[in-house]
């Protein structure tokens, strides 16, 4: 695999005003960490600060919850988005220096020629990622979905499994009428009736379960590669000062998630305190999901292409791209070797 290289064209994934807003702002979230880098080369972290996106009940709650936070010798700027595809919005912009997005997010911004660079990944597995539809539906299996309305957040993991679970099914992307929505306005679609069903990830599907009535039709698991990755700007990582900083944030958040399988409550008390959620909502989410960090290897770029071919053949895309460029290696031996010594632990 070679290292991702920099690539700077026009894209249209990222909205006017927040493109404006982000660039009014400064060039590159990492420009402000030039005085880091001492006269010897070395980098002082104490004075660099990380601009990371973020999820509900991300990355900022799970180092929390591992205690992490509070050990990061760098400042973090968080900025909270609702989903994947948004916030890669903002990283193309330069509004932020690195964020958590899942597997498909990377694809949609890559195929419009955006700026990012994924660093590190893990597998959750995907019983998290379902296709859940009311109690009391007459839906018994995806293929009952033709025709149907179904809620989902365009460019996300779930319009992926959404994608790969109609395949399956021998239903065509096409027959669906489908309603792309962010989850917080597609969550108020379903309470209301308004879509026959909803295909999202934890902690909505959990949320969809306990406050609903929701009834989980498929999950992704055997059909997804049920991948989540950390995505950064080109600059950031041009940047030495931003992209020291980076090395060690995705080692401390691998570090993170592996201590997340074996500390279940606790991560899911501190989730609940930093989304307001239900301790029962995270606790479902959190008892579905195994982190294990993993390479960036040719296995993981073979899974992502093949993700990237199907929507291009659904119509969803517009044209076949090689996903290897928006790929790195880069970082692969400091998120194992971290990983590994938080399972030692």
């Amino acid at each position: 695999m070679r290292t991702a290289h920099r690539i700077r064209r026009a894209t249209g994934l990222a909205s006017g005003a927040l493109a404006l807003t982000a660039l009014s702002a400064c060039a590159s979230a990492s420009g402000q960490n030039a005085d880091a880098v001492r006269d010897d080369g070395t980098v002082d972290l104490s004075k660099v600060t990380l601009t990371v996106g973020d999820q509900k009940g991300g990355s900022k709650a799970l180092l929390r919850a591992s205690g992490a936070l509070d050990e990061l010798p760098y400042d973090v700027e968080w900025k909270e988005f609702t989903s994947g595809p948004p916030l890669l919005e903002a990283l193309n912009a330069g509004a932020i220096d690195i964020g958590g997005v899942g597997n498909t997010p990377p694809l949609f911004a890559a195929a419009a020629s955006s700026d990012l660079v994924v660093v590190a990944g893990d597998t959750m597995g995907a019983k998290g990622d379902a296709i859940v539809v009311p109690e009391g539906s007459d839906v018994q299996d995806v293929a009952d979905l033709e025709g149907k309305d179904v809620a989902v957040a365009k460019g996300s993991s779930a319009n992926y499994n959404l994608l790969a679970q109609l395949a399956e099914a021998g239903v065509g992307f096409d027959e669906v009428e489908v309603q792309y929505l962010q989850p917080a306005d597609a969550l108020a679609a379903f309470s209301a009736g308004h879509v026959d069903a909803w295909a999202i990830w934890d902690p909505y599907t959990a949320q969809a379960e306990l406050e609903e009535g929701a009834r989980v039709l498929v999950d992704g698991s055997g059909l997804v590669n049920g991948m989540t990755f950390q995505a950064a700007a080109p600059d950031a990582l041009d940047d030495k000062a931003t992209a020291a900083a980076i090395e060690d944030y995705v080692a401390r958040l691998a570090e993170a998630k592996v201590w997340s399988n074996t500390h279940r409550e606790i991560w899911a008390e501190v989730w609940a305190e930093e989304t307001g959620l239900p301790v029962e909502v995270t606790g479902r989410a959190v008892d579905r999901r195994v982190a294990t960090p993993v390479a960036l290897d040719d296995e993981v770029l073979a899974s992502e292409q093949e993700m990237a071919d199907a929507f291009v053949d659904a119509g969803l895309l517009p044209e076949k791209f090689d996903v290897e460029p928006f790929f790195t290696d880069r970082f692969n031996e400091a998120v194992l070797g971290s990983a590994e010594t938080s399972e030692k632990e």
